[in-house]
């Protein structure tokens, strides 16, 4: 079983029958839905519901018998399980790279508790040390956005597909990548300026929503939980 794989399995503890879910994207998540509909299929877990926060995701899910519905209906979710790109110590997240933050952000913000899955090779002093940061970006002027965020410190460019056109949301929107030599010295303070700016829809920074973090490494599972002030 490797990293991922472990990560998914201990984060599957977290998950009660009767829970309403919200199901992540990317590559930790895929093995998580997976090992859900095993359980759901022998019993192990039964009245489960999952929102998807993508396309792929919803497909997968789909394929391994999870039954799926909407925020629209529940409002409220018991836990969202998710995977990131990078984790800072405070359990601040990088995420987006599999192109499903916005969806994955409004998920996070409905779940009671949020429990990210990852490898230790993603934990890092500093968010966007190692990977670059996403953002998901309205057409209209999307070339003036990129040549904007430019002027933050980044360098930043659209993600392409192989054909060398934008890569495109399940939103119908262009993705952006922005990568901080030295990263981001101040996600607040970025996150605070980016969402003042029209036509930037969403960033891949995820602050203050991780309750939980599963870390899997080659000396096993660590669980770090996010300090709650007294205030």
């Amino acid at each position: 079983m490797n990293l991922k794989e472990q990560a998914a399995r201990r984060a599957l503890g977290y998950v009660r029958s009767g829970m309403v879910l919200g199901l992540g994207t990317g590559s930790t998540t895929a093995f998580l839905i997976d090992m859900l509909g095993q359980q759901l299929g022998t019993g192990t877990l039964r009245d489960i519901v999952a929102v998807p926060t993508s396309e792929g995701t919803a497909s997968r899910a789909r394929a391994a018998g999870i039954p799926l519905s909407t925020l629209a209906k529940y409002g409220r979710l018991d836990l969202a399980l998710d995977g990131a790109d990078e984790v800072d110590p405070q359990l601040n997240l990088l995420k987006g790279l599999g192109r499903g933050l916005l969806r994955e952000k409004i998920v996070a913000v409905h779940a009671d508790r949020f429990v990210v899955m990852v490898e230790d090779s993603k934990l890092v002093p500093t968010l966007g040390t190692r990977a670059p940061l996403p953002m998901e970006i309205v057409p209209f002027g999307a070339e003036a956005q990129v040549r904007w965020l430019n002027t933050l410190g980044c360098r930043a460019e659209f993600r392409l597909e192989t054909d060398g056109t934008c890569a495109v949301t399940d939103n119908g929107n262009y993705l952006a990548h922005c990568w901080f030599a030295e990263g981001i010295a101040n996600p607040h303070g970025l996150a605070r300026t980016l969402a003042d700016r029209p036509g930037i829809v969403e960033h891949g920074l995820f602050l203050d929503l991780a309750s939980t973090v599963v870390v899997a490494g080659a000396q096993g599972i660590r669980v770090l939980e996010r300090a709650v002030s007294d205030s």
